[in-house]
C-alpha cells in the first residue's frame, strides 16, 4: 500500500535537503563512529563469562514472558540492581530496557502538573520526548548557561523545579560545570537530574561516570545510565533513592507496560559491570587516546573547527549537509569510519563530523585520520 501523500512529501523534502537518513552498511573501516568506547560490545571474555554465569547458576536462557510486574521479574534483576547501586554508590537502581525507555519513563512520570521542568536546549531527543509526555510545564535554558537557568528558576517561586542536563552531550561531546549546577540546584531546592549515557565507562577510575568521579553524585536527585554505549549491551538504569524506585515501579509506564529483559540480557549487564571493576587499564587507555586526539588536532591547526571537549566525542563543525557528507566520504574512502551528522539532527549550519574515540584506536590511526582531515580542508 502506498504511503499517504503528506508522508511522501516529507521524504522528498529530506532528499532535496540532502538529509535523508539511511541505515549504514557493514564495513571493515577503522572505527571512529561507534559508541563502543572501551570495546565491550566485541569482548570475547564478556560473551564467555555471561554464558558461564548462566550455566553455573543453572539459569535457563529463555526470553522474558511479560512485564516485570507479572512474570518477567527473574532473580537476576535483583542481583544486577544491587551490584549496580553499590557500584554507583546509590541507594537504589531500577533497570529499564533502553536509555530511551528510561528517559521517557522518568520524565513522563515524575514531574507533575504543577511542577516545572528546566532543560538544557541541547538535551537528547529521548529527554525531550519524555518531557513532552509530562503534565508539567517545561522551558529550555541556553546551553550550559546557568545565568539563563537561574533567570528561569526565579520565575517560579514555591514550585517543584526539575533541572535536566547531560554530563556529556551526545553531539558536541562537551560537559556542563556540574559543581556550579549542583550549587545552583541546592540554592533553590531544585531536583537535579543528569543523563550519563556517554560518561559511563569513560570517566572515573572504574568508568563510574562524571558526577561520581567529581564526588557530586550524592547531590543529584536522579542519574540515568545507559548500557548501549560503553557497556556494549542492552538496557539502562535509573539511580536514586528507594522512594524514587518505588514511585517509578508504580507510575513509570515504559517500565510497567513492557516485557522485561531476558535473563541472558540482564546477566550480560551484570558481567559488563563486573568487568568495569577490573578494566582500569582499558579505561586509562581510552583517556590517553582522548588526550592524544586533542593534542594532535591542536598541532595540526584543527582546533578552531572542533567543539571543545574532553570526552570520547569530538565534533568538527563543517557547515552544510553536502559539505560534511563529502568530507566524511573522503575519510571513509581512505579507510576511516567517521560519520557526518546532518541537519535537522543538528541545527542548520552546525553540521559536523563526529569522531568517537576508543581504547582500541591506535596512536597511528588517530594521527592518520586527523592528518587526512587537515589535508582535505587546507
Amino acid at each position: 500500500m502506498k504511503l499517504p501523500e503528506n508522508l511522501i512529501r516529507r521524504i522528498e523534502n529530506r532528499k532535496q535537503n540532502n538529509s535523508l537518513r539511511q541505515l549504514p552498511s557493514f564495513n571493515n573501516l577503522v572505527d571512529f563512529s561507534s559508541n563502543d568506547y572501551i570495546g565491550f560490545s566485541k569482548s570475547e571474555s564478556i560473551f564467555k563469562l555471561t554464558h558461564h554465569y548462566l550455566v553455573e547458576n543453572e539459569i535457563i536462557q529463555n526470553g522474558a514472558t511479560g512485564s516485570r510486574l507479572i512474570s518477567g521479574n527473574h532473580s537476576l534483576y535483583q542481583i544486577a540492581e544491587n551490584f549496580i547501586s553499590h557500584f554507583h554508590e546509590a541507594e537504589s537502581a531500577l533497570i529499564y530496557n533502553s536509555g530511551y525507555d528510561a528517559n521517557v519513563g522518568f520524565f513522563s512520570a515524575v514531574p507533575q502538573r504543577n511542577d516545572v521542568i528546566l532543560y538544557d536546549e541541547l538535551s537528547h531527543a529521548s529527554i525531550r520526548d519524555g518531557i513532552t509526555m509530562s503534565n508539567a510545564k517545561s522551558y529550555k535554558f541556553n546551553h550550559n548557561d546557568f545565568e539563563d537557568l537561574e533567570r528561569l528558576i526565579l520565575k517560579f517561586p514555591d514550585t517543584n523545579i526539575y533541572i535536566i542536563t547531560e554530563t556529556v552531550f551526545s553531539m558536541d561531546g562537551d560537559s556542563p560545570n556540574l559543581e556550579e549546577l549542583a550549587q545552583l540546584s541546592e540554592k533553590y531546592n531544585c531536583y537535579l537530574v543528569v543523563d550519563e549515557a556517554h560518561t559511563l565507562g569513560v570517566f572515573g577510575e572504574k568508568g563510574e561516570g562524571l558526577s561520581q568521579y567529581l564526588h557530586l553524585h550524592n547531590r543529584i536527585f536522579a542519574r540515568i545510565m545507559t548500557f548501549g554505549k560503553a557497556l556494549g549491551c542492552h538496557g539502562a538504569v535509573i539511580l536514586g533513592s528507594s522512594e524514587l524506585k518505588e514511585y517509578l515501579i508504580n507510575f513509570s509506564r515504559s517500565f510497567i507496560y513492557t516485557t522485561g529483559l531476558s535473563p541472558h540480557s540482564v546477566a550480560t549487564i551484570l558481567i559488563a559491570y563486573q568487568q568495569l571493576e577490573i578494566e582500569a587499564q582499558t579505561i586509562d587507555k581510552l583517556r590517553q587516546n582522548i588526550i592524544l586526539f586533542n593534542q594532535q588536532k591542536n598541532l595540526l591547526g584543527l582546533k578552531p573547527m572542533f567543539v571543545r571537549s574532553k570526552s570520547a566525542i569530538q565534533s568538527a563543525i563543517v557547515p552544510g549537509n553536502e559539505n560534511v557528507k563529502r568530507l566524511a566520504q573522503q575519510l571513509q574512502d581512505r579507510g576511516f569510519d567517521v560519520k557526518p551528522i546532518l541537519s535537522p539532527t543538528v541545527p542548520e549550519g552546525q553540521e559536523r563530523l563526529r569522531f568517537c574515540i576508543h581504547s582500541y584506536n591506535s596512536e597511528e590511526e588517530i594521527n592518520q585520520v586527523l592528518e587526512l582531515l587537515r589535508n582535505s580542508i587546507f
